[in-house]
């Protein structure tokens, strides 16, 4: 990895773990309950309230360390079943027999053709609001393209070095994949699920800006959609109430393109040389 990648990798990463240490330890930061009233509506800033208050009088600095939990924890683990199911259908397109291999990556092209945020949307008010259903909505929708990736890599891969002297000595296709083909595609999926990451929880965002989330439940998403509903764009309100849950996720969103970047550019370099000599590149 070149300088420049590692740091980015460095700058990515800390934001990243800061961040993660916040929503962590949100609970002993936070200073009230983000569910009860604190004090007056609509209060500007103060030392009692650092961010204000919002329309019902909670503390808006407590909503977003609250929120952090939900919006990472919801980008996390969408992006882990797309990868998943990225992972399981790439491999199985890429050691399959033609015909599979033809029906998976169609199942993937439709996938694509669609318009994930309509379709997203569609999905969410059909099956109601709530952080399962935006995992599931999510991570469904952003498996193809990484599935797409795999199945390349994988039929790459399984020409090179032991893989390669595997199937000819007749090693099943399980065989292949868990033995020689998963511990070289392990960048690859790091990779991916930082980019998947990145995207989920903007459409995490905005699947609750819409108001298609778990009103309940706190996050950087529900914050927005709140201060879009009472107003608050139309007042001195959306300095305190719109601002920070918005650079909030601008913030993570960068700090995982960045991870995403020095990532790729170390991806291939290692699954090859690991194929080819049987020891990282």
């Amino acid at each position: 990895m070149t300088a420049r990648r590692r740091a980015l990798a460095r700058v990515g990463g800390g934001v990243l773990a800061a961040l993660m240490v916040v929503a962590l330890l949100a609970g002993l930061l936070a200073p009230h309950d983000p569910s009860v009233t604190a004090g007056p509506s609509f209060s500007s800033p103060s030392l009692a309230h650092p961010l204000g208050t919002n329309d019902v009088g909670q503390d808006i600095l407590s909503e977003l360390l609250y929120g952090a939990r939900n919006s990472l924890a919801i980008g996390g683990l969408a992006a882990a079943m797309a990868v998943a199911i990225a992972t399981i259908v790439g491999l199985a397109a890429g050691l399959g027999r033609p015909l599979a291999e033809a029906g998976l990556m169609r199942t993937a092209d439709l996938v694509l053709a669609v318009p994930v945020v309509p379709l997203m949307v569609v999905l969410g008010a059909f099956f109601g609001g709530g952080a399962v259903t935006q995992i599931l909505v999510i991570g469904g929708l952003l498996w193809a393209p990484a599935a797409r990736e795999t199945r390349a890599q994988a039929l790459s891969l399984r020409e090179r070095g032991p893989a390669r002297a595997a199937v000819a000595m007749g090693a099943g296709r399980l065989h292949v994949a868990r033995w020689h083909l998963l511990p070289a595609l392990v960048p690859l999926a790091a990779s991916q699920f930082v980019r998947a990451a990145a995207l989920a929880i903007l459409l995490e965002a905005s699947l609750s800006f819409l108001g298609l989330g778990d009103p309940i439940a706190k996050s950087w998403g529900t914050m927005l959609h709140f201060a879009q509903v009472q107003g608050a764009v139309l007042t001195d309100a959306w300095l305190w109430w719109v601002v920070p849950p918005g650079l909030a996720i601008a913030t993570t969103v960068l700090s995982l393109a960045l991870l995403a970047t020095a990532l790729d550019g170390r991806r291939t370099a290692p699954a090859l040389g690991t194929l080819a000599t049987g020891r990282p590149a």
